[in-house]
């Protein structure tokens, strides 16, 4: 993990809340897998002063660029909302542990809500490069929030959007679906981000169904590094319940392994 001053090829507004920003990663060593993420200076002043997390949305590797999809909620996303093409952004990274697709995971399946869409994104762009058959339920407050849609579909996925404007997003209507959905495509494993109650749902189903999983965490970072133990989360293991930090040790984990409080 370096930090680059990456040059700017779009930061345009998408939606009512969400922005979409492609930089020019041809600095960037590193290989860069989904569920990992960057710790972005949002700004030059001295506020904001800490940097925001943003996992990967796209990564294009035959362009050499990387994009994010982000929602606009505090300070530090309004002043990255400023920053215009041609102008360079001081990104940190990339962080943390990404997803894994094991062999023979050949069908998989992603729920995902908000802003965890963008973060399963990458994932189901590497599930296309390796023929991989990825189904998705996305999950928002309203259609217009639902913007990684048609990527995923052109990637290949099928996708179901429930959205609470359509009165489809509750958690008895999307266990019917992921009920189904697991039979319907041989559903081998099961990736998971943006909302509790629905990475509760999926932990249930998949203990229940004996299906692998992973889950990717969204906690506020402070250092991003593992050092401020700001983003501390309870895991299982061989040992009982021990706490690990979201930006080291993560933000991805096994599925069943997470403490969901």
């Amino acid at each position: 993990m370096k930090v680059y001053k990456l040059p700017v090829l779009s930061n345009l507004q998408v939606s009512e809340r969400y922005w979409h920003m492609k930089l020019d990663a041809g600095l960037i060593e590193e290989s860069i897998a989904p569920g990992q993420f960057f710790n972005i200076l949002c700004g030059e002043g001295e506020l904001p002063f800490l940097r925001r997390p943003f996992s990967i949305y796209r990564i294009n590797r035959d362009e050499g660029t990387i994009e994010f999809l982000y929602l606009v909620k505090g300070e530090g996303t309004v002043q990255l909302t400023k920053v215009e093409a041609g102008e360079e952004v001081d990104v940190f990274g990339p962080l943390g542990v990404g997803f894994e697709l094991q062999k023979g995971w050949d069908s998989i399946l992603l729920l995902a809500r908000g802003v965890g869409i963008a973060t399963l994104a990458a994932l189901a762009q590497e599930a296309a490069a390796k023929n991989v058959k990825c189904v998705a339920i996305l999950s928002a407050r309203s259609r217009n929030d639902l913007l990684a849609a048609d990527m995923l579909q052109g990637f290949g996925a099928t996708v179901i959007k429930v959205t609470e404007e359509d009165g489809t997003s509750d958690v008895e209507n999307v266990k019917k679906l992921v009920d189904h959905l697991l039979v319907e495509h041989e559903v081998k494993a099961a990736f998971t981000c943006g909302s509790k109650r629905l990475s509760r749902l999926i932990q249930r189903i998949a203990e229940q169904k004996n299906i692998p999983g992973q889950i990717a965490l969204e906690e506020h970072m402070g250092c991003a590094v593992g050092v401020c133990y700001a983003c501390v989360c309870d895991v299982r293991d061989e040992h009982g319940i021990s706490s690990v930090r979201v930006c080291r040790e993560g933000p991805v984990f096994d599925l069943e392994k997470v403490v969901l409080g």
